[in-house]
């Protein structure tokens, strides 16, 4: 198949949630790719705070936040879709008023991040992502910011609730049990890819994505081959065009070669 572009997901597709770093092979797959022409985006639920993992990796740009704010690597900003502020003032209010069914949110903020209450579930998320939480600070400090995200810690149970009644204006994009990346509705890595695509003058149908968690499923769809990790849930397998090995087990270059696009 022609490829003109990769778009690659960071945690568990590039990255090892076991050893925290990109695998050698991984990286110079990926040289292999660029040297070849083709263009390597990042494609990550992280907001650009958070990205500190990528090591040597080389890349063209990033659609970073599920799709909210997508820029080139020399800083030209393709795309950029905050958070309605009336979702942004609900979520406030409920956690003033009814303190006791607040549950923890990491506000995205344009020029900050922080959380309003520390939790054991917090710290567990952050020492998976290898990330240092956030403060905390009052909730109401987040009112009259640009959001870009509002990661919330409520259990896959309560999140038909919590949407409809506080956020109606966003879609959830989880891709973990613990919590859920809010993002304004329309906004997905999908949506992120098509920005990229009308920057770079590519086809849709000339695109590669790699990717392991829920928030990948669509993004997965959309371009004209899907590559699900080896240690992908089973709803990513499901969608995927192929499902190559485990981030530690060479999967992103396995799969790259056995497409013929790098040696």
């Amino acid at each position: 198949m022609s490829v003109k572009a990769v778009f690659f997901d960071i945690d568990g597709t590039l990255v090892s949630f076991r050893t925290h770093c990109i695998p050698a092979s991984t990286l110079e797959a990926v040289r292999m790719l660029r040297r070849r022409g083709i263009k390597v985006y990042i494609a990550t639920g992280r907001p650009p705070v958070f990205i500190d993992n990528l090591g040597e990796l080389e890349y063209d740009g990033m659609i970073t936040t599920t799709g909210a704010h997508c820029l080139t690597r020399e800083g030209t900003v393709l795309c950029h879709r905050p958070v309605p502020a009336e979702d942004v003032k609900r979520v406030a209010a409920h956690h003033l008023a009814k303190p006791e069914d607040a549950f923890p949110v990491f506000f995205v903020c344009d020029d900050t991040v922080f959380v309003t209450k520390y939790t054991d579930e917090v710290r567990r998320v952050s020492e998976l992502l290898n990330i240092q939480p956030p403060p905390v600070r009052p909730v109401e400090q987040v009112l009259g910011r640009d959001v870009m995200q509002i990661i919330s810690f409520f259990p896959k149970e309560e999140e038909r609730r919590y949407m409809t009644e506080l956020m109606p204006g966003c879609v959830s994009m989880r891709w973990h049990p613990s919590f859920t990346d809010v993002i304004a509705r329309g906004v997905s890595k999908s949506a992120g890819i098509d920005s990229v695509l009308a920057h770079e003058g590519i086809a849709l149908a000339d695109t590669m994505a790699f990717g392991d968690g829920g928030n990948d499923t669509g993004m997965l769809r959309h371009v004209g081959c899907g590559i699900a990790m080896g240690n992908a849930s089973d709803e990513v397998k499901a969608v995927a065009d192929y499902v190559t090995d485990s981030v530690d087990d060479d999967g992103v270059a396995r799969a790259l070669r056995r497409f013929g696009l790098i040696d």
